[in-house]
């Protein structure tokens, strides 16, 4: 449980940077924040495994790039899904989920 919550604040920060730092990007406020990171958290535990074997072909012949068009794709959902996110286009919600994978990414290599 305390693994999922690091996990779930580690993720608010990367989409707080990530609001900060792509334009297009919008979280309303600090709770809007921890809540779309919990709902971002829980799609890719749920919905994007199951995306990512699905387009296993392509992203097999993109050499793994399309994974960002997923990441990006789940980041737009989340945006769909709750209010307290706006993405206004396919590239922010692209750079922004860019963002967020590094910020987890660095978190990840600094607790390891």
């Amino acid at each position: 449980m305390v693994g999922f919550l690091f996990r779930v604040l580690i993720v608010a920060i990367g989409l707080w940077l990530a609001s900060e730092l792509v334009p297009g990007l919008e979280v309303k406020d600090g709770p809007s924040l921890l809540a779309a990171a919990l709902i971002l958290g829980i799609i890719n535990a749920v919905i994007r495994p199951i995306v990512v074997v699905l387009t296993l072909p392509i992203t097999i012949l993109t050499l793994g790039l399309f994974l960002l068009i997923i990441n990006a794709g789940m980041l737009g959902l989340v945006a769909w899904l709750f209010e307290g996110v706006t993405v206004s286009g396919f590239w922010p919600a692209f750079f922004g989920s860019l963002v967020i994978s590094i910020t987890g990414w660095i978190a990840s290599s600094l607790i390891d």
